[in-house]
Order: structure tokens, then C-alpha cells, then sequence
């Protein structure tokens, strides 16, 4: 009956049969007592484990290897990793799942070194101890030991090349997960999710789409809800949307489309690609929203200019009893910025403490920057920025700066490039939004000034760029005035034509003077 309980979830029901038995002065058996600990653990029953440990030791039971090994995993999940090696020692007879378990308690409860002055005093060991004891040195970021240990293990499985995998994926070595990745005879899809996971976590976007070309193309491993979200990530990095629509009739295919997860990354890859009528279907079609989904519908529709949207959403949120974070205040500011809604910013701003007890990260006191300096309020803005609790940032300083150029505020310009130079000297944007400032008020001679002083430091402007999605897939990078391209001639001549096109039809583009230094 306590194991029935067990099966099905239902551990304070486990807990309280136990009682009732003990009532009844009905004997335990060795068998009963680690259903009612492992009920005990799950249920956070602490006090309700202590009093099964003390009929285990009335009963004698203490010393028997599978009760003594679930009190050793009760007391590593409370925390008391002390009694659970005292547990440990009082074991007659420890077999390899006993030292397993106490090696595990000491790594979930950080103490690495103990668990591997246990791993080399243990008698015997089977690969699921050697691939504990593999994942210890991969959370130390050791992977010279991993690899060593690696090498040193009398058989490996399929778990023993993936938790390597991750942990070089994990440390920032793409090269060593790909070497490993390739000598793997058997792979599945946490082998490919690992070597995805690799690329995606080192901003090669790239290579993440080619991988799940490889994953999708060769092998028979069909991908999960984790490979679809770094792909779908990937996706939206790169503003690829054919592959993101492909991968969504992937996660439609394999059965995800209704997965939240996997539903966060469709909404957040229409969102960036620019289909935002996508992005809320996928949205509204979420049965069960979490946090995050709504987050990212939010700030998809505050990064669109769809400011009054986004705060319709927020509103629907809370009406559904979904606690807000900090994540989405950001985009509550965001929308309130991009609509003018300076007043209700503000507000919001202030029911971050007020009403949630979220307390404010540097990123929100930027919103609000934003926010006053966008609707004119430039002086309440650097007023503001004094009054921080934090130290203001070069994205703080550099909205105020654009903003004096919108509004035409030279004094607030040049207060803004004197802090920018402070936080960051050799950025040549800076000097070039002043630079715009001063021209478009007709101060020459200023401008000339701030030509030198960028001169002095050694800055130049960085060239622009844009990508465009080619018709075999690939993405081709084009700079401003680069010709290293083998067909640039027929590039630019495409580009006048298309100037002259959408002058053609009233396009006026905007005159800045920008400087350039050879």
C-alpha cells in the first residue's frame, strides 16, 4: 500500500498510512521503511524522516544496506549531509549504490572535494560512480581532470560521452565538444543537444542551424523540446525566419507544438524576425502560459512599437493571477517609452516596489532614463540619473545623448559625451552623435573640436553593416564601403538602383554629416 502511494505521487497519504501502522504498533519491515523515507524527502517531510530513522534504529535496521542508503539520500535532499555520512558508516555492508548515494549527497550539496576523497576510497565502482564522479569536475570547470577520469574508465556508456559533451559545451571549448562528438560511435539526442547546446552558447548561430540540418538529415535521434528551443533561439539571432518556420513545422511533426517551451521560442522568433501576427497566434494558441511566455509576448510587442498592446497583455496577465517579474517590467518601460506614456511609466516604475517588492535592476533605471528623455523630459532625466542608487551606465548616458539631438538640447549633449568618455573614451559613436548635434545647430567650430578630440584618442567609427538570408540558405554580411566582395561592383550598382527607386516614390533620406578618418 505505501509503495502505491508512492507510485502515484501521493507522499503525505505514504507518510500518514505509516503513522497509523505505528499507532497499531504494526512492525516495519526493511522493505517499508525507504517507501516512507523517500515519501518523506519528496514531501519536505524533515521532521516526519527523523522519527522513521528513529524506528529504523529501534527495529535494528540501521545497519541494513538498502534502508541505510535511503537515509542517506533523506538526509543529503535536507541539506544534513553530516547525518547522512554518519548513516553511511553505520552501514555493515556498503555496496556500490551506497557510496553512489553518498558521493551524490556531497556533490548536491557542494562539497566536491569530499566527493572525491570518497570516489578514490571506494572498493568497488560501476559506471554510474565513474560518471558521477565525471560531473563533479565538470561543475568545478576542471576538464583537464573530466578528461583525465574520462580516459581512465574501465567502461564507458552512452552517459559517459554526453556528460563530457555538456561539459565541454559547458567551458566554452566548441573545439573539444566537436572532437568528441565526432569519435562518438552512439549518439542520441542529448549527444546532438549537447554539441548544439555548444554553439549556441558561444554565439555560433550558424553552426546551430547546420547541426540540426546534420541531426534531422542523418540520424535517426528525433529531436526534443530542448533542441527545438536552441534552434529556434538561433533562428531568431539571426533574423533567419525560413528556418524558424521550418523548425516550426518540426515541433508540429514531432508533437512539441504545444509544448511551452517550445512555444516561448516560436513566439520570440516571430517576434524578432518581424512577423508579429505569428508571434501572438502562437501566444494565444498557449494553453497553459507560464512567465516566460507572457514575458515574451510582452516585450515582442514593446520592441514593435505596439506599446499599447504590450500593456493589454500586462493587464490580462495579472487578471490571470500571473505574478510579474523584473523581466517584464522591462518591457512594461519599453512600451510606455516607445508610446510617450512618460506618466504611467513612472507609475509602473514605482509599483515595482510598491505593489511587488521587485527591487529595481540597472536595466529598469535605463527604461526610465529612456523613457524621460525620449518624451523631452531632459532635465527631469539627468536629475533622475543623480538620484540612482546606481552607478549610471553607457547606455543610460548614450539615450540621453541621442535624445538631445532629437530635441535639439546641446547642454545635456555635451554632459552626456562627458560621462561617456569617462565610462568608455575610445567609443567613436559617441563623438559622432555630438558631432551630428553641433552640425545640425550650426556650430561648426564645435564640431571641429570634437573632430580632434576623436582624433586624439584614436577612435574611429566602426563600419556598418546588414546581413541578408541568400537563396541557398546562407546569411552574406555586407560593410559599409567594402568592396572585398568578388561581385561588389554589381552590388552597388543594384544599390543606386534601389535609391534611386525609393526616391522615386518619396523616400527622403536622412542628411548627417558623419566624420570619417582614414
Amino acid at each position: 500500500m505505501s509503495k502505491g502511494y508512492l507510485q502515484i505521487d501521493a507522499f503525505r497519504e505514504c507518510v500518514e498510512l505509516f503513522r497509523d501502522l505505528m499507532r497499531e504498533n504494526v512492525n516495519p519491515n526493511c522493505y517499508t521503511l525507504p517507501v516512507v523515507l523517500k515519501s518523506c524527502c519528496k514531501s519536505l517531510g524533515w521532521k516526519e524522516g527523523e522519527e522513521v530513522h528513529c524506528v529504523a534504529v529501534k527495529n535494528g535496521f540501521v545497519s541494513n544496506t538498502y534502508v541505510g542508503t535511503n537515509l542517506i539520500e533523506f538526509y543529503s535532499g535536507a541539506g544534513r549531509v553530516a547525518c547522512a555520512y554518519r548513516a553511511f558508516t553505520e552501514m555493515v555492508d556498503r555496496n556500490v549504490v551506497s557510496w553512489t548515494a553518498m558521493i551524490a549527497g556531497y556533490v548536491a550539496n557542494r562539497d566536491l572535494v569530499s566527493a572525491r576523497r570518497l570516489f578514490d576510497l571506494a572498493p568497488d565502482r560501476d559506471v554510474v560512480l565513474w560518471n558521477r564522479m565525471l560531473t563533479v569536475h565538470i561543475e568545478l570547470g576542471d576538464m583537464v581532470e573530466a578528461k583525465r577520469l574520462f580516459d581512465m574508465m574501465p567502461c564507458k556508456d552512452l552517459m559517459s560521452y554526453n556528460t563530457l559533451l555538456n561539459g565541454y559545451a559547458k567551458n566554452g571549448d566548441v573545439e573539444g565538444c566537436e572532437r568528441l562528438f565526432e569519435s562518438m560511435r552512439e549518439r542520441n539526442h542529448f549527444s546532438w543537444n549537447g554539441l548544439i547546446g555548444a554553439y549556441a552558447q558561444n554565439g555560433r548561430f550558424l553552426e546551430v542551424l547546420d547541426a540540426f540540418r546534420r541531426m534531422v538529415k542523418e540520424t535517426n535521434a528525433q529531436p526534443n523540446d530542448a533542441t527545438l528551443v536552441h534552434v529556434l533561439a538561433a533562428c531568431a539571432k539571426l533574423g533567419d525566419l525560413d528556418f524558424g518556420i521550418k523548425v516550426h513545422r518540426h515541433a508540429e511533426e514531432y508533437g512539441y507544438a504545444r509544448n511551452v517551451y517550445v512555444c516561448n521560442g516560436l513566439i520570440d522568433m516571430y517576434a524578432k524576425c518581424g512577423l508579429k501576427e505569428h508571434a501572438i497566434r502562437v501566444f494565444e494558441g498557449v494553453v497553459e502560459k507560464d512567465l516566460i511566455t507572457w514575458n515574451t509576448i510582452i516585450n515582442a510587442l514593446a520592441v514593435h512599437g505596439n506599446g499599447g498592446e504590450a500593456l493589454s497583455v500586462f493587464r490580462k496577465m495579472r487578471d490571470c493571477g500571473e505574478k510579474p517579474d523584473g523581466i517584464t517590467f522591462i518591457g512594461i518601460l519599453s512600451a510606455c517609452s516607445h508610446m510617450g506614456f512618460v506618466q504611467d511609466g513612472l507609475a509602473y516604475f514605482h509599483s515595482m516596489t510598491d505593489e511587488y517588492a521587485i527591487q529595481p535592476r540597472i536595466e529598469h533605471y535605463g527604461c526610465v532614463v529612456d523613457l524621460l528623455a525620449r518624451g523631452g523630459h531632459l532635465e527631469e532625466a539627468a536629475e533622475f540619473i543623480k538620484s540612482m542608487p546606481v552607478e549610471a551606465d553607457s547606455v543610460m548616458w548614450t539615450a540621453l545623448l541621442a535624445a538631445s539631438r532629437i530635441h535639439k538640447k546641446i547642454k545635456f549633449a555635451e554632459l552626456s559625451l562627458e560621462r561617456l568618455i569617462e565610462l568608455d573614451p575610445r567609443n567613436p559613436a559617441n563623438y559622432v552623435m555630438l558631432s551630428n548635434v553641433y552640425g545640425e545647430a550650426g556650430k561648426w567650430e564645435a564640431r571641429a573640436r570634437v573632430k580632434v578630440a576623436m582624433r586624439d584618442t584614436g577612435s574611429k567609427k566602426v563600419p556598418g553593416w546588414s546581413s541578408i538570408q541568400m537563396e541557398d540558405g546562407g546569411v552574406a554580411e555586407f560593410y559599409c564601403f567594402d568592396e572585398k566582395h568578388s561581385r561588389s561592383e554589381e552590388i552597388y550598382l543594384t544599390l543606386r538602383g534601389l535609391t534611386k527607386l525609393l526616391r522615386l516614390f518619396g523616400y527622403k533620406f536622412e542628411e548627417v554629416m558623419e566624420l570619417h578618418f582614414t
